[in-house]
Parts: structure tokens; C-alpha cells; sequence
């Protein structure tokens, strides 16, 4: 895989108070491919800050797999669809991996 091709492989992840929510932002980005894959957990545990208050809450995570360029889209895309004032969307560049994953992240993103 080239070094260029890895620089532009991001994951964002995303959390979601449930499976519904979380199945509609993950096909709804997937549709549009601005995801070629994402992955739902089952259920997460967590702790935050908010409005000057620790909170607990059971919520989804999603693992989204994308290119560096769409980020800004797929930011707009969950908000639209996401129910958060202010949902987390954290995007990680991909350092390393499989060649094939990568290329294939690549070619099913638009």
C-alpha cells in the first residue's frame, strides 16, 4: 500500500444512545458511500461530562471507515440524522494495515 493511500484512510467514530439510530446513520453513510464499511457494537458503557454534570449513559459505538476528504460530509451526515445537541464525531488517521483493506476503503468510497 502506498503511503499516500494510507494517509487518506480514516475511522471515525461516532456514539449512539441506540441500535436504531446508530443502523440509520450507518446506512445512510454507506448509501452515500461515505462509508465503506461501519461497524456496530452491541452496547458501551459511558461516563462523560455534560453541562457541568458527570453522566452515564448505555449508548452504540460506531467504527466508520472512510477517506480523509469526505469527513466534512460525513460529519453533516450524522448530525442530520443524529438526535445528540452534540454528537461525538472523531475521526482517526489509518497509520497502517492491510493493503487490500485499505485499497478496497478507497475504491468504495466516493
Amino acid at each position: 500500500m502506498s503511503e499516500r493511500s494510507q494517509s487518506k484512510a480514516i475511522t471515525v467514530m461516532v456514539t449512539c444512545p441506540d441500535e436504531e439510530t446508530a443502523t440509520k446513520i450507518a446506512r445512510s453513510l454507506a448509501t452515500k458511500r461515505l462509508a465503506a464499511c461501519v461497524n456496530i457494537t452491541s452496547r458501551i458503557k459511558s461516563i462523560y461530562r455534560w453541562e457541568g454534570k458527570v453522566e452515564e449513559a448505555n449508548e452504540h459505538l460506531l467504527i466508520i471507515k472512510s477517506k480523509q476528504r469526505l469527513l466534512k460530509r460525513i460529519i453533516e451526515d450524522v448530525k442530520a440524522n443524529h438526535p445528540y445537541k452534540t454528537p461525538e464525531v472523531i475521526s482517526l488517521q489509518i497509520a497502517g494495515g492491510s493493503k487490500e483493506y485499505i485499497d478496497w476503503i478507497m475504491k468504495e468510497t466516493s
